[in-house]
């Protein structure tokens, strides 16, 4: 297998794994975590369990950014970003992890018009929902909120993320060593 399809292959993984961990578990910034890391093979940590909060565009009110979306910008930060032992950023760590967040921004945009989780809702339902309302939330459900909708916007969103560390030479592999 040459580079390009471990890639393309990694970014399925990626896809597949956030699809089904959205529609089994639901939470989609906690998927969306779980899906890159079992792809990159990464240590699980207190990520995952700080994005608890982060679904329904933060704690179910909806005008949130969508927890995919937060958990794409975490895990680029995390390869790029400044270092707490150098606060000040001398060399501009931060640059580099707001430009990244700027490319997973632009393809959330490009796709859903948004990175906010009640304009993706408009975009792909065509209404805006209010989580916390039961019947809403049926209602969400009913439409494939949880079948097809939000699975598809956390897997599409963690292939994007795996896309762009590839673009960057980021994609950690056995041995230190990056696919790129």
């Amino acid at each position: 297998m040459n580079d390009e399809s471990v890639v393309a292959a990694l970014a399925k993984k990626a896809h597949d794994l956030g699809f089904y961990f959205e529609k089994e578990f639901r939470g989609c910034g906690q998927c969306f975590i779980a899906a890159v890391y079992d792809t990159l093979d990464l240590p699980y940590d207190a990520l995952f369990k700080s994005m608890s909060g982060l679904a329904g565009g933060v704690g179910m009110i909806n005008d949130g950014n969508c927890g995919a979306y937060i958990g794409g910008v975490l895990i680029l930060s995390n390869f790029v970003g400044r270092e707490r032992g150098d606060f000040k950023d001398n060399i501009g760590k931060r640059f580099e992890a707001y430009r990244l967040a700027r490319k997973l921004r632009d393809r959330f945009v490009e796709r859903y018009g948004s990175v906010t989780c009640g304009d993706i809702h408009q975009k792909i339902f065509g209404r805006y929902f209010n989580l916390l309302d039961s019947e809403q939330m049926a209602l969400f459900d009913e439409m494939g909120g949880h079948s097809d909708k939000c699975p598809e916007v956390v897997g599409g969103a963690a292939a994007w993320v795996i896309e762009i560390l590839n673009e960057e030479g980021l994609i950690p592999v056995f041995g230190g060593e990056h696919l790129s």
